[in-house]
This record gives C-alpha cells, structure tokens and sequence, in this order.
C-alpha cells in the first residue's frame, strides 16, 4: 500500500510563504498523477493544485491561482507545493494525493487512490 508523507507545513504569517513537500518510496509516485488537497475544521476537503503524470498539465483551485506551484521530480519520487502570498483563509491540513491509473486527475476527488495523512498549515493575520 502506497503511503505518502507530507512535510513542510508550518505556522507563518500572512503574507509569508511555505514549501510543502510530499515523498513515498518506490516508483509510484512517477507513474501517479498527482494532487494537493486541503481540509479547514469543519470544512469539507478541498481540491487546490493538481499535476499530470510527466508534469506537462497543472490546475489550480481559483482561490489559490497565481500564489501557488505545484512541482514534481518523478528522479526523487515527490511532489512539492510552493505558497506564497499566503492568507488566514489558507490555513488547513493540506493532504497530498495520487491516482496510478490515470495520467491527469484535476479536482475530482473520488479519482485519486491513496492519500498522505496531512501538514498542518497555519496562517495568522
């Protein structure tokens, strides 16, 4: 069973910037499409960044366009998530994601098959 691990999340403040990293050993991350997901208290999980499988397609949740990049390297098996410009709305348990048997997932949910445990993301104002 593939298990991804996420790092990287962190308290900053508004208008700061974190790097989330997310790794798994083997090769299935380079045969995955990928994607970052976030979930607030109380709030359903949420699709913000997604990245085909040879990283040649990328979408975004609007509300996070233009702040941040999703990026992978399938040499080291993992994809990362720059934020910048981040806002008190941003914060959440951000959840990496992979789907094996398709080459692009975007924002459905239900077709990615197996899930990190999450990064705490705190953003204060």
């Amino acid at each position: 069973q593939v298990q991804p691990v996420e790092s990287g999340g962190g308290l900053v403040q508004a208008g700061g910037s974190l790097r989330l990293s997310c790794a798994t050993s083997g090769r299935t991350f380079s045969s995955s499409a990928l994607g970052w997901f976030r979930q607030a208290p109380g709030k359903e999980r949420e699709f913000v960044a997604a990245i085909s499988r040879n990283g040649d397609i990328t979408s975004y949740a609007e509300s996070v366009k233009g702040r941040f990049t999703i990026s992978r390297d399938n040499a080291k098996n993992t994809v990362s998530l720059q934020m910048n410009s981040l806002k008190p709305e941003d914060t959440a348990v951000y959840h990496c994601a992979g789907a094996t048997r398709i080459s692009y997932g975007g924002s459905r949910r239900t077709l990615y098959d197996y899930w990190g445990q999450g990064t705490q993301v705190t953003v204060s104002s």
